[in-house]
């Protein structure tokens, strides 16, 4: 569940949740669990060029890391918090279009 500052990366991202969410039962992942709840925090501002969507604070991510897969190909990869109880920021990799740096249109 978020904390209501921040809308939930399945408002912002519905298509990108529920493919991870898939992806990770597929592997029998208990994260699969989290997605839907999942606060997003905008966009990764490390550099001009990071890809990374923030589920939770910059800094967060602890070393644990999930490499989702489609044919063979890493598609996302999700880093996880120091107990690996949640996802910490999702790194998308095939080139799918999010939006200008990340960012999409949240309803209000």
């Amino acid at each position: 569940m978020t904390d209501g500052l921040y809308p939930r990366l399945a408002d912002v991202f519905p298509a990108l949740a529920t493919e991870i969410a898939e992806l990770l039962r597929a592997e029998g992942q208990p994260l699969a669990e989290v997605v839907a709840d999942l606060p997003y925090h905008g966009p990764c501002t490390c550099t001009a060029t990071c890809i990374n969507l923030l589920t939770a604070p910059s800094g967060s991510s602890g070393f644990s890391m999930i490499r989702l897969e489609r044919d063979g190909m890493d598609i996302i990869w999700l880093s996880l918090d120091p107990s690996g109880t949640t996802i910490t920021d999702i790194e998308v990799l095939d080139g799918r279009d999010l939006g200008p740096n990340g960012t999409a249109f949240i309803p209000v």
